[in-house]
């Protein structure tokens, strides 16, 4: 895996998904309300539609289309539905966000 710089944490709106796109991979980029960020894939495998317009709720993504809800910190999508996103280790220095691909 490959550490790369994404973006800076000030240019992130919380709750608001950001899109990035690091070496071919669309990342949906999140920062919760008590300030953590997390990226997940911008790709779910139930509507085979982007996550990133989704709606935030705690540690939870509410996905756009058919509002399945998906775990920021894991990538699992919750009961009674099923699916996994993949998830993005995330580093912080300063204001300098990594993200591992």
């Amino acid at each position: 895996m490959t550490k790369l710089l994404a973006t800076k944490k000030a240019k992130l709106i919380p709750r608001i998904g950001r899109l990035i796109d690091l070496q071919g991979e669309r990342i949906a980029l999140f920062q919760l309300s008590d300030g953590r960020v997390c990226a997940i894939e911008d790709y779910c495998p139930l509507t085979q539609g982007p996550v990133l317009e989704g709606i935030v709720s705690g540690e939870y993504l509410y996905e756009p289309m058919r509002e399945y809800k998906i775990s920021l910190i894991d990538g699992k999508i919750q009961e009674p539905d099923e699916g996994q996103l993949r998830v993005f280790p995330v580093e912080i220095i300063d204001d300098d966000i990594y993200i591992e691909v």
